[in-house]
């Protein structure tokens, strides 16, 4: 499949949101939707980018016992999102009632794909293991969370770019992954620890790519998404 390329919507209001969109020409591209925004506007802020041919990554990491996190997965299917993902840590059970969820309150026969996340591409060695008191290796950990979800019936998994190879090793080459921490290459790193450029990202078969300050922070957003576009599909 080729790359897609979601746009991290990382702005604290519709209105600001709406604006850059118009503003800089980037209507109709995906669009990550995170906490900030969604806990701000609701449910209306998806509404709003599906009537502008959005399509849509809820993410919201949901993270609770097996039936809040079915109920809540019916209510959002209800949406018509495009995919939405939770904590691997909540377990096999949590992610299989989140597919349940998923597919009862599908609007249509399309079920957003349900993606589990492994290990935050801020979160470094260190942090695992001494904080979380975790005696695997970040690798190790994502390779055992992605095998997990995907015995859970998930489709696929959040994870950085230096993990794709691995994880389609090992769960074969049909399971999603997605990554974000994609930095165009003169971009700082900010807070992300396991980043990638949208070449590399895709040269080691991510299938989907997030970017937010790369392209929302640049002096031309739409160049710069369609740089990174162009990146993608130039490694095939």
């Amino acid at each position: 499949m080729d790359t897609t390329i979601f746009l991290a919507l990382d702005f604290p209001t519709w209105k600001e949101t709406e604006q850059f969109l118009q503003e800089h020409d980037l209507k109709g591209v995906p669009v990550k939707v995170g906490m900030e925004l969604f806990y701000r506007e609701g449910p209306s802020i998806i509404e709003k980018l599906k009537k502008d041919d959005h399509a849509i990554f809820l993410d919201l990491k949901l993270y609770d016992i097996p039936t809040t996190v079915q109920r809540a997965m019916r209510n959002l299917a209800g949406l018509g999102i495009d995919l939405v993902n939770v904590h691997a840590l909540g377990g096999t059970e949590m992610m299989k009632a989140a597919k349940e969820g998923l597919v009862q309150g599908a609007q249509s026969d399309q079920t957003p794909m349900l993606i589990g996340v492994t290990v935050l591409t801020s979160m470094k060695q260190q942090t695992l293991q001494q904080e979380l008191n975790v005696s695997f290796s970040v690798d190790e950990a994502v390779a055992h969370f992605a095998q997990m979800t995907r015995d859970a019936g998930a489709d696929g998994v959040v994870c950085s770019a230096l993990e794709v190879p691995k994880i389609k090793k090992i769960c074969g080459s049909n399971f999603v992954t997605v990554t974000p921490g994609i930095r165009l290459v003169e971009s700082s790193h900010d807070d992300q620890d396991r980043v990638a450029t949208p070449k590399m990202a895709t040269e080691n078969g991510s299938d989907y790519l997030v970017i937010g300050r790369s392209i929302t922070r640049a002096s031309n957003p739409k160049a710069a998404y369609q740089r990174a576009v162009k990146e993608c599909f130039h490694v095939h």
